[in-house]
Order: structure tokens, then sequence, then C-alpha cells
């Protein structure tokens, strides 16, 4: 499947291993990886070290590395817009940045269970299916999302239900590195 979004991420993936930085790949990006399926994403999430306490730590200081990603972004031609949101923009693309160290408080996804990628020695994680539910089902509670996101919250999490149907098996394209 062709995806702009994820070759895009791949190269800023790229940057980030040249300073020690594994990404994971969240959102409708990561989920069309993952799933083969279109979600028509608007933008790309990465999610980074950082606080384990996310918004409560001030913005510039909960994501480990945050000055080092600034440049990174900065190399690439992308504009800061949103400290708080860990936002940049470039030609239209959103790209947002949160801490994969809040999956365990905040959808039960243990970092030690992510699933580490390697494509064309770029390495990166990916939640599974299992744990894309899981995210999902606790986005779904959140009260901005659902009002902001148009349900499609909602039909990710039917989709995901009924791929991991434990009647059904399903076997990821992508290779895990042990």
């Amino acid at each position: 499947m062709e995806n702009h979004k994820f070759d895009e991420f791949l190269e800023i993936a790229s940057k980030l291993n040249d300073n020690d930085i594994i990404p994971l790949l969240m959102g409708s990006v990561g989920l069309e990886v993952v799933t083969g399926k279109r979600w028509d994403a608007q933008d790309l999430d990465i999610h980074v070290p950082g606080d384990e306490r996310g918004w409560e730590v001030p913005a510039e200081l909960n994501i480990h590395n945050w000055n080092e990603i600034v440049n990174i972004m900065a190399s690439m031609e992308y504009e800061l817009i949103d400290l708080h949101e860990h936002e940049f923009s470039k030609e239209g693309l959103s790209v947002e940045f949160g801490i994969i160290d809040t999956l365990p408080s905040f959808a039960g996804v243990q970092l030690n269970d992510l699933e580490l990628h390697m494509w064309k020695g770029i390495k990166y994680y990916l939640l599974n299916e299992y744990q894309y539910l899981s995210v999902y089902e606790a986005s779904s509670k959140d009260s901005y999302r659902s009002e902001n996101n148009n349900n499609k919250d909602f039909e990710k999490i039917e989709f995901l239900k009924k791929l991991t149907d434990p009647t059904k098996t399903y076997e990821s394209p992508f290779t895990t590195i042990e």
C-alpha cells in the first residue's frame, strides 16, 4: 500500500534514530500500516520518550530530547506551530509528538510489549491490532476526542474488534525484530 505519510514518518524516524531515538508511529497512519486499510489520516502522530506524567509537566520539558527534535524538524523545514501540542507543520502536513511513556497509564499498553520494526535500517515501534484497540477505546472516553473526531474512533474500534476476533487469524505484513 502506497502511503506518503508513512514515507515521511520513515524520513523523520531515520533522523530520530541518528539521535538514538526510536519513535512509535501512532494514529491513523500507524493503523493503516498495521491493517492495510485506509483511514484517511490527517496528520502524523509520533510518540517518543518523555516524562510519564505527560501534561502535568510543562510542554517544553515533558518530551526528552525536545531540543534535538526541534532541530531535526527544523532541518526538515518543519515549523513549530504549537508548543503545547508539540505540533509541527510543513506544506500542509501536521506532525505531532506525544509521549510514549504515558501509554501504560493511558491505555494499559506496556512499553516492553511494543513491537520493534525495521525498514531499510530505520528502527521504529508500531502497536499491534490489540494495542490499537486499547488505545482507541481509551481515547474514545476522552470528551475532546469524541466531540472533535467525528466518531472516527468508534469506526476504528468496531473494525479492530472484528480484526481481533479470536475465531479469525490475521498476520501482520511486517517483520518484528527479536
